[in-house]
């Protein structure tokens, strides 16, 4: 049972099952059409085509020429298939190609009677096209009435029985082109599927290489510009990553056993960095582990949905790498293994070139920053980590700005101190208040005021811990304090002397 059902559970089961079933319904919906439309389809040409041998025959009595005319009209009965009868206008029989339609109609007014009992349907100045039903045969009937140029009364009419007749026939070569067909599909459906099941097949053997840790194997990239090759070359460069971001863990942890000797606090180091990796992995391990097993299990056949699973879980592993250079450049600050490289530098330029960076975001927020600040204020410092605590502070404040009081702002402002020798840094944005519980918990690392946010725009959490960790080491103070209308951070800096 067990074998039968995951034989159930193959790709190329369920595509040949899938590919069947469409055929079927294919040949569904061409019985259903030809039972409910092709009957209305084939009076619509029987009726135009009455309407063109009333077009001709009216043109052979408005110009006689050397033709038999009833030599013609014989051979327009036989060609369509039409009965004809023509009587001039004194009721006297001129034409007919079948003596029983004549004997139909018999005298004018039972003529008359026959005709109008049908239903119409189609009614002009020139003709009238009804259906009616002969009560003596049984049988039914399209009938053309016309009056012709020279005044003459012209009948046509057509058996509906010849359509019915169709329909069936039609109906028994589908259900014999269905037998056909699906034993068709069925042998081109293995040699496709094979062609698209075998190059999954090895994409899933890769995948539980991958689950294993294992990256020596690699998708054999073809020259085909497909789904499949795509996913494959989306497959290797998440091998190459995953690989890459495992080498360098290994590595960072080689190197911080080595640490281990020099210092005693290395430990605690190291303890924390396992605490907070393991921590901030376990989802994106889980999402590429669910993906990961999504592909092995076939759970989506197209190969649209693969490729989207292989980039998920590429986008996920990218994080991974993201979040652990981020820590490891943490731990170096939080436990001074990071050496700064003071120089002078105007902070307003370096606030400016930050804002011009965050233009983006600024325009999704629509809102501009408001600089208010002489233009040169020279500080002491390492530029690139200033540059950090910036810009952490001015993306935080463009991810929370709300409207209030009508007023959607943020502000940098810098303020000096002369007696200290301070510059204090402050950046504003309107909006929610942080609950006063939160406003020591912010600087901790992980530590999110809104954990709703989702991970495309939540962050990492340990943005504020970079700015504490920097803020310690040059021993300048730090913080936030909500106002009326929004919330402001701020930091300082050495002035230069």
């Amino acid at each position: 049972m067990e074998k039968i059902r995951n034989a159930l559970q193959s790709v190329r089961v369920k595509l040949f099952l899938l590919l069947s079933l469409v055929i079927l319904l294919i040949i569904l919906f061409l019985i259903l059409v030809n039972n409910f439309v092709f009957g209305q389809f084939y009076l619509y040409s029987k009726t135009n085509d009455l309407k063109e041998v009333y077009k001709v025959i009216n043109e052979y009595y408005n110009n006689p020429t050397d033709i038999d005319i009833n030599s013609e009209l014989e051979k327009l009965a036989i060609k369509n298939n039409f009965d004809i009868l023509i009587k001039d206008n004194e009721n006297i029989n001129v034409f007919t190609s079948n003596k029983d339609f004549l004997s139909t109609f018999g005298e004018m007014n039972a003529m008359t009677s026959t005709i109008n009992a049908g239903e119409l349907i189609e009614e002009n100045d020139k003709f009238i096209i009804r259906s009616l039903k002969d009560k003596k045969t049984n049988v039914s009937y399209i009938l053309l009435s016309a009056k012709l140029d020279n005044d003459f009364l012209l009948y046509i009419r057509i058996p509906v029985s010849s359509i019915e007749e169709s329909v069936k026939i039609s109906n028994n070569f589908l259900y014999l082109i269905a037998g056909f067909t699906i034993l068709i599909s069925a042998v081109i459906v293995t040699f496709v599927s094979r062609k698209f099941t075998d190059p999954i097949l090895e994409l899933n053997a890769i995948a539980k290489n991958m689950a294993n840790l294992d990256f020596s194997h690699k998708y054999q990239i073809t020259e085909a510009d497909d789904e499949i090759n795509n996913l494959g070359k989306s497959i290797n460069l998440m091998s190459d990553k995953l690989e890459s971001t495992i080498k360098q863990l290994r590595r960072t942890n080689i190197e911080l056993e080595r640490d281990i000797e020099e210092k005693s606090k290395i430990d605690e180091m190291r303890k924390s960095f396992i605490s907070d990796v393991s921590h901030e992995l376990k989802t994106p391990i889980a999402l590429i582990q669910g993906y990961s097993e999504g592909l092995l299990e076939n759970v989506n056949t197209d190969d649209e949905s693969r490729k989207f699973y292989a980039e998920v879980i590429l986008d996920e592993t990218n994080k991974m790498d993201k979040l652990v250079k981020q820590l490891l450049e943490l731990m170096k600050l939080e436990y001074g293994k990071r050496e700064f490289s003071d120089k002078k530098f105007n902070i307003v330029e370096l606030e400016k070139e930050v804002i011009r960076k965050s233009k983006v975001m600024l325009e999704e927020k629509q809102v501009e920053v408001e600089l208010t600040s002489p233009e040169e204020i020279n500080v002491v410092a390492d530029d690139f980590y200033i540059e950090q605590v910036i810009t952490n502070y001015l993306t935080n404040a463009i991810k929370h700005v709300e409207e209030v009081k009508g007023k959607k702002s943020i502000v940098i402002e810098n303020v000096v101190n002369i007696d200290k020798n301070k510059v204090r840094i402050k950046v504003f944005n309107t909006g929610m208040n942080i609950k006063e519980e939160d406003l020591t918990r912010i600087w901790n690392r992980f530590y999110k005021v809104d954990e709703s946010r989702n991970r495309a725009d939540g962050g990492t959490g340990i943005g504020l811990s970079f700015v504490k960790a920097i803020m310690i080491n040059y021993k300048n103070d730090y913080g936030v304090i909500n106002k009326d209308d929004g919330v402001e951070f701020y930091f300082e800096l050495d002035l230069e002397i």
